[in-house]
């Protein structure tokens, strides 16, 4: 096993053959350079050559900013046994590395292509000759590889004992349709290792079985020197090995190194998650919003008595932090917790109070935040004034043919502000009515609304409770605020007005 694996990312060429997404040449150059100098993976495969005119622009402008940066010979793109065109294009382009797809099963070949081996070997021969004399770096994927090596291992290594003779620089294996299990993974890869052993492999799994992490496990217990990663998972079908995971398995269960910064890998999947529109799980291991936190009161209670439910997987590693929920399954370990995180002490018949709101919350399907904390207790308790800001009246309209309109009254410390104001929704028109009191009136800074999330519960039923959850930033700081009614702008709007007293405080 090498002691340093290669990450090769294709999030924005196999990442890109998700069901609808594309992602555009700015957002290209803008994901290659979080890969290459923040996350720091070895490779970044960025397109498919032929694809378009757009496609060939956006491979211009990475190359430009890869030439300049040095980076040159880390860009990847995918070409195809076609004579010289793909090798035209990409060199034209400004790439100087080409993933050569070829065929890696005897059924490719004969059924799709309709050649010989003999045939399909000379053509790959062609293109890897023009190749060389045009200073291009040739690696060469082997299509449909796994299936060949289970139907058709002679032509396999019919073409591996030709390919080695070329000058080629990786061979690359792909699961293509992501049909082998962890053994069959370590079988394979070891009869190609044990085969041809100077020929430096990578690995390229997809999740059909979602076994493409156990299959990258095997590959480099195996010997595999390179692995294929997309962010987030991204892939055709089923998606990729999700680098995430992989680099957590590498680090800690195989204890190889691998060039990538974990604390930045968060950052980097919310980016893919925003340009892809492909939303990350909330239970994806490392990326998801929820695998780092405890939600069971028995959990947090052993986090304090010496971190008894921790793993190796910390939070901090990844840019993240570990959370304790507040719901129906919250006991008092989880409140001591989020106070603790806030700097507020409460004794133990307030600590009782608090808890049984908690819970009578949580079977209500209601979600509390940290930050609405301060709030809960405040009402529990009545030892703090009330509400700071209220939103004391408000109409919305929508009419066909027009832009939704939002009339609102605030009372702030006694004093009444009004403004109305035309927005794209309901929502939209209330908040900017806020903010024409909040920057006109006022003269106060607001906060930048980052995401916005509607849980509504299955079944139809149209008196049902929509828990509304939106994300702020303000100074600096990340906070969320819920809200629950019947109908969703109102839980919005509910959502709305906690966050107005949260951010007062912070004034």
């Amino acid at each position: 096993m090498s002691s340093y694996i290669e990450i090769m990312d294709t999030t924005l060429r196999d990442g890109e053959q998700t069901s609808g997404v594309s992602f555009s040449a700015e957002e290209k150059l803008s994901l290659t350079s979080l890969l290459l100098e923040d996350l720091k993976v070895d490779r970044v495969e960025i397109a498919s050559a032929l694809v378009s005119e757009g496609e060939f622009e956006a491979v211009r402008k990475v190359t430009n900013w890869a030439q300049r940066r040095g980076r040159l010979h880390q860009i990847e793109v995918l070409g195809f046994v076609d004579g010289q065109r793909s090798l035209r294009w990409i060199q034209d382009a400004g790439c100087r590395v080409l993933n050569l797809l070829c065929k890696g099963s005897l059924k490719h070949v004969t059924e799709q292509l309709r050649k010989t081996p003999q045939e399909h070997l000379a053509g790959i021969e062609e293109v890897v000759r023009h190749a060389e004399i045009s200073g291009i770096t040739v690696n060469i994927y082997l299509e449909d590889w796994s299936n060949g090596m289970l139907h058709s291992p002679d032509y396999v290594f019919f073409m591996m004992d030709r390919l080695r003779r070329l000058p080629v620089r990786r061979i690359m294996l792909p699961d293509t349709l992501g049909i082998l299990s962890p053994e069959q993974t370590a079988g394979l890869c070891s009869q190609m290792l044990a085969r041809y052993l100077e020929i430096h492999f990578d690995f390229h799994a997809h999740n059909d079985y979602d076994l493409a992490v156990a299959n990258v496990m095997m590959a480099v217990q195996a010997g595999a020197k390179g692995i294929h990663t997309t962010v987030n998972g991204l892939g055709e079908r089923a998606g990729n090995a999700p680098l995430s995971s992989v680099l957590a398995v590498l680090h800690d269960l195989l204890n190889v190194k691998t060039g990538i910064v974990e604390k930045n890998i968060n950052k980097i999947s919310r980016m893919v998650e925003s340009s892809s529109g492909i939303h990350i799980p909330a239970n994806k291991p490392v990326i998801g919003e929820n695998v780092f936190t405890q939600c069971a009161g028995i959990h947090a209670d052993g986090d304090k008595k010496n971190n008894l439910y921790f793993n190796d997987l910390l939070p901090e590693r990844f840019g993240r932090m570990r959370e304790y929920a507040l719901g129906k399954m919250s006991g008092k370990a989880n409140i001591q917790k989020n106070l603790e995180m806030l700097g507020i002490v409460l004794d133990e018949e307030s600590m009782h109070k608090v808890t049984e709101r908690i819970i009578e919350l949580g079977d209500k399907k209601q979600l509390v935040t940290q930050d609405e904390l301060p709030y809960i207790i405040s009402d529990v308790l009545k030892h703090v004034q009330n509400a700071k800001i209220k939103v004391v009246g408000y109409a919305l309209s929508v009419s066909k043919g027009l832009r939704p309109m939002a009339a609102v009254k605030l009372e702030i410390e006694g004093r009444t502000y009004e403004a109305t104001a035309a927005g794209d929704g309901q929502y939209n028109a209330f908040t900017k009515a806020l903010w024409k009191i909040y920057n006109r009136q006022l003269s106060k800074p607001t906060p930048v609304l980052t995401n916005y999330v509607v849980t509504i519960p299955p079944g139809g039923q149209t008196d049902a409770l929509v828990q509304t959850t939106i994300s702020w930033n303000f100074q600096g700081k990340d906070f969320k605020t819920t809200g629950l009614d019947p109908d969703q702008t109102e839980a919005a709007i509910k959502a709305t007005v906690k966050m107005l007293n949260i951010i007062e405080d912070m004034l």
